[in-house]
């Protein structure tokens, strides 16, 4: 583990910016307190609510934390493909009985207000989501005495966070759940099958860029985090092994369906956002995905109601369930608890690997045993 991640958290274990309500104060001190890095997700929220939540943070827990942005979108949805699909939707809007959302709110997410929040009461740490803030914004937040994570999910991304000034990188593979974290937002890429899987991107960045990284994608054991930090992160993501705590602010419908044998697999789509994001495969996505426009943030609010009153009806089929290509994986435990396991099954993987490492250079011979021992004076 990096110094630069040893001087935030014990443990290499960093809890996913989840927005929506998934990843908020009771989420965040738990993992903090357990001795891993939680995260506020600041997306979709007004200024005053992110410093409300930052300030409940604060009182409960002493432990250093991240606050995560969205970045402004550009104006890139074509308004006539928005329309046809609203036009889709239409009946989905009838059998629910609530209306389409307007598609004219604000594609910056209050990014200069927040910003403004965070210089003004610094958190430990601030990451950004959808693109790389200037070199200027980064300086003041280190002047203001944050650290800085960009997430990336390219190598040329990566080297952009580098040359902007980020003190880390996170490095999002395509396993991951909810919205894919690219900095710009390329149907073309769609078409060329899509973005690197974790451990891919990971080692094309580890051989390029020289800052701390911290791998996000499908990780939900100890043994997945081992195998990162092997590979060259500093410390490993989780979101969707967190999503099912009791802590996370989750809807219980989407916490009981990452479980639910009806639901058999994860696909990206822009069905609910317009924007690429992994979740379970349900109806909606089945009837509305590959109809949906390249238009984020507009079809998010189009589709915001319906969603709402999908959760309200007890109907899974047409929430936006997200969820990385680990679901089946999940465990219900407390999330302090959840980063414990984690933690004893890192060291136990460190340990077999320095075990089998001790037997292949120094083989006492057939009908011998000896058991490895971990490194002096550390778990991993």
């Amino acid at each position: 583990m990096s110094t630069w991640f040893a001087a935030l958290a014990p443990y290499p274990v960093v809890q996913a910016p989840m927005a929506g309500g998934t990843s908020g104060p009771r989420l965040a001190a738990a993992v903090s307190g357990a001795g891993g890095l939680g995260s506020l997700a600041a997306g979709y929220k007004s200024p005053a609510a992110m410093r409300d939540e930052v300030r409940e943070l604060r009182g409960l827990t002493d432990r250093p934390f991240a606050v995560n942005l969205f970045m402004p979108q550009p104006p890139t949805g074509d308004p006539a493909a928005v329309e046809v699909y609203r036009e889709q939707l239409a009946p989905e809007a009838a059998w629910y009985e609530v209306p389409l959302g307007s598609t004219d709110g604000a594609a910056d997410d209050a990014y200069q207000e927040k910003l403004a929040v965070l210089l003004d009461e610094p958190v430990p740490v601030v990451s950004f989501t959808f693109g790389c803030p200037s070199p200027e914004v980064l300086e003041r937040l280190a002047r203001a005495g944050s650290q800085t994570v960009v997430t990336a999910t390219t190598l040329v991304e990566a080297l952009a966070a580098e040359e902007a000034g980020a003190d880390a990188v996170c490095l999002q593979g395509t396993e991951a759940g909810g919205h894919q974290s690219t900095h710009v937002d390329s149907p073309r890429d769609e078409r060329n099958g899509g973005g690197l899987g974790l451990l891919a991107l990971l080692t094309q960045v580890r051989e390029t860029v020289r800052l701390p990284l911290i791998a996000a994608g499908g990780l939900m054991r100890g043994g997945q985090v081992a195998a990162v930090l092997a590979a060259g992160a500093s410390a490993a993501q989780l979101g969707t092994a967190f999503l099912i705590c009791p802590e996370s602010g989750a809807h219980p419908l989407h916490k009981r369906a990452l479980l639910d044998p009806v639901f058999t697999r994860t696909e990206i789509t822009r069905a609910f956002s317009g924007r690429p994001a992994r979740g379970l495969t349900n109806r909606f996505i089945e009837e509305h995905g590959r109809y949906a426009p390249a238009a984020y943030p507009q079809v998010h609010y189009l589709t915001a109601g319906l969603r709402k009153a999908a959760a309200a009806a007890g109907d899974p089929q047409a929430m936006a369930l997200w969820a990385g290509q680990g679901h089946r994986l999940a465990r219900e435990l407390p999330a302090a608890r959840l980063v414990e396991v984690l933690v004893a099954e890192l060291a136990e993987a460190r340990h077999g690997l320095t075990a089998r490492g001790g037997a292949a250079t120094r083989d006492p011979g057939p009908g011998t045993s000896r058991p490895g021992t971990p490194e002096a004076g550390s778990a991993w």
